[in-house]
């Protein structure tokens, strides 16, 4: 039984099929929904100290813009959260944290990693984490 699907998005085109899929599990098991975005801290620390605030202030705003993409795809209620870390483990611990049956992602995401089978973030999520996950590929 699945009570509870994750889907990870990062706002790229890539994700969009993921987010139909985790939502059309989500409607065939009444489960409900999480969609999460995590903020890649490697992406802040980074950057120049002077435009580490701005910078985390448009990437949470990307992120709630990715999120309002999830929620714009279905009339279901999503649960939504921005997060910042490493990206895998923060998909990871969420799944834990809300007990997911299952997390959904993308397998190429903003960086478009297109000679590999699956992007980093994907691979790593894969790898790491406590409960099954589901990538779905682009369709070309």
């Amino acid at each position: 039984m699945i009570d509870t699907v994750v889907v990870a998005t990062d706002g790229s085109a890539s994700v969009e099929r993921a987010v139909d899929v985790a939502l059309d599990l989500a409607t065939r098991f009444d489960a409900e929904v999480h969609a999460l975005y995590v903020i890649d801290e490697s992406e802040v620390g980074g950057s120049p100290e002077e435009l580490r605030d701005e910078l985390r202030d448009a990437l949470e705003e990307k992120g709630q813009d990715a999120l309002d993409a999830v929620r714009e795809r279905t009339d279901r209620e999503i649960v939504t959260d921005v997060r910042e870390g490493r990206p895998a483990v923060e998909i990871s611990n969420y799944a834990r944290e809300q007990d997911a049956d299952v997390v959904a992602t993308g397998t190429r995401g903003r960086h478009g990693e297109h000679r590999f089978l699956l992007g980093s973030v994907a691979e790593r999520v894969v790898r790491s984490c406590p409960v099954p996950v589901l990538s779905v590929r682009q369709l070309a």
